[in-house]
């Protein structure tokens, strides 16, 4: 299974995302607002990097309340590690566990079309058991 099925349907105008000359507290602000861990920093249209909760912590505990002045480039995650739909979820998870991060632009023809979350890959493994599971149920009744 690819990264592909589980953006299926997904529009590439409902990415929640900021601009590298955004301020910190206005992404920190978003985080808040969106329930959301994580959000792709553009520049220019294109990835510039990510700017998650773990971003900030680390910053404020270096320099204090003054990084929430900065622009997130200054703070983000860069450059971004991406993945194209025709990565395979396995891959993919594995990648976030080896490298200890949890979100992923989905990049295509080197434009973001989505951006995913662990939980998102953890819910299509969960499904995917549950759906192979009650197969496998059926077969054995019939």
């Amino acid at each position: 299974m690819t990264i592909a099925r589980i953006i299926a349907g997904r529009a590439a105008e409902d990415i929640i995302s900021c601009d590298a000359a955004t301020p910190v507290s206005q992404a920190v602000r978003m985080l808040a607002e969106q329930r959301i861990g994580a959000l792709p920093v553009l520049r220019h249209g294109r990835v510039a990097g990510i700017v998650s909760e773990r971003d900030v912590i680390y910053r404020i505990a270096e320099k204090g309340r003054d990084c929430m002045d900065l622009p997130v480039s200054e703070i983000m995650t860069s450059p971004a590690v991406t993945v194209e739909p025709s990565t395979c979820v396995d891959e993919a998870l594995s990648m976030m566990t080896r490298r200890r991060f949890r979100h992923f632009p989905v990049v295509e023809n080197g434009r973001m079309i989505a951006f995913i979350s662990i939980g998102d890959l953890v819910k299509f493994k969960i499904d995917s058991v549950e759906h192979e599971a009650e197969a496998l149920r059926s077969y054995i009744q019939t």
